[in-house]
């Protein structure tokens, strides 16, 4: 092919490359954020209390049985949201959920808590350093940590009954036995 063969080749090639780029990305599920902290041991941290809800939260608390750690905050309105869920699935005693209160002010947190209840089993308040160890992109996030208190599982956005009975609670089974 000569010289001008080419220039004419270029933008049918670059065309298709992009064409194939979007193609593949359109493939890609918006719902899931990759999370490089799957199978990886939890961050070592250890969080303050929320003001009348000692004590804080820490790693040492993951060690041992399979748990539900669920960042939130007071400013998040799919937080409250799924807030009911969170209930519900605390009131079953089913599997432990902790919660990371994520840059949150404490006293809009603890009137959150107050109003809506308290689903956790501890909580801590994180200024947002925490919440970067875990690779939290936003609020909410819920992870599933088992009893060597390694990452099994993250999930974006509000929990729904539907992810706890389709993922969620399935995979704290197969992690319990």
């Amino acid at each position: 092919m000569n010289r001008r063969g080419w220039l004419y080749a270029l933008p049918v090639l670059i065309f298709v490359g992009l064409a194939a780029g979007f193609y593949y990305g359109l493939q890609i599920d918006s719902n899931t954020l990759p999370s490089a902290l799957i199978d990886q041991p939890a961050p070592r941290f250890d969080l303050p209390p929320l003001p009348g809800h000692e004590p804080g939260f820490s790693s040492a608390d993951l060690a041992g049985h399979v748990s539900l750690v669920n960042t939130f905050a007071s400013w998040c309105t799919p937080c409250r949201a799924e807030h009911p869920v969170l209930q519900a699935l605390a009131a079953t005693k089913r599997v432990a959920i902790y919660g990371i209160d994520y840059k949150d002010k404490q006293d809009a947190a603890v009137a959150w808590i107050a109003a809506l209840g308290n689903p956790y089993t501890r909580i801590g308040a994180d200024d947002g350093r925490v919440g970067i160890d875990w690779g939290v992109y936003g609020v909410p996030e819920t992870f599933v940590v088992d009893r060597a208190s390694r990452i099994r599982y993250k999930h974006v956005g509000p929990l729904t009954q539907a992810d706890l009975d389709r993922t969620i609670l399935p995979l704290v089974a197969r992690l319990e036995k």
